[in-house]
């Protein structure tokens, strides 16, 4: 081979190997891992980082769907998905307050989130999950469970105030 067609061929391989580093994957995104302190239906606390469950919504604290607290029996639930286990959440984005936007999971609950929506605790958030959870949304509905039982504001709307 000449001196210019190896040089052109190395200058390839070298602009190859920068583009791959520059696209990251899933296997390079930040992971955080540890003892989880639930703050909410949607949000944890995770070794002392405010992580929001990618991909759902779940009623507010003082959310009142049907005249029971909603919000209060989202957070009792993922309180018990998760239990004592250690959790492990892989970052897909951050929000407009600077948290961390994640896919969570414990090695019993992979998915955190799509368990809440499964369950009828939190519904899809599909202008953020592209429906990820709609298959999940739907069978809760189907089934009534959790907040399909009676009517419920949508909790976005709630917290706009529109109650």
């Amino acid at each position: 081979m000449s001196g210019r067609l190896s040089a052109a061929l190395a200058g390839l391989a070298l602009a190859g190997a920068c583009a791959a580093l520059a696209v990251p994957d899933a296997s390079s995104r930040n992971t955080i891992r540890g003892e989880a302190t639930v703050i909410d239906g949607d949000t944890i606390d995770v070794g002392g980082v405010r992580v929001r469950l990618w991909g759902i919504d779940a009623p507010e604290g003082a959310q009142v769907c049907g005249g029971v607290s909603c919000g209060l029996a989202a957070t009792a639930g993922l309180l018990r998905l998760i239990g004592g286990d250690t959790v492990a959440c892989t970052e897909r984005d951050r929000d407009r307050y600077g948290r961390i936007v994640a896919r969570c999971g414990t090695e019993r609950v992979p998915d955190l989130g799509g368990m809440l929506v499964a369950k009828g605790m939190a519904i899809d958030y599909a202008r953020y999950s592209g429906g990820a959870y709609r298959d999940h949304e739907a069978a809760a509905k189907a089934e009534r469970l959790g907040l399909w039982r009676s009517n419920f504001v949508n909790p976005e709307d709630w917290r706009k105030g529109k109650r």
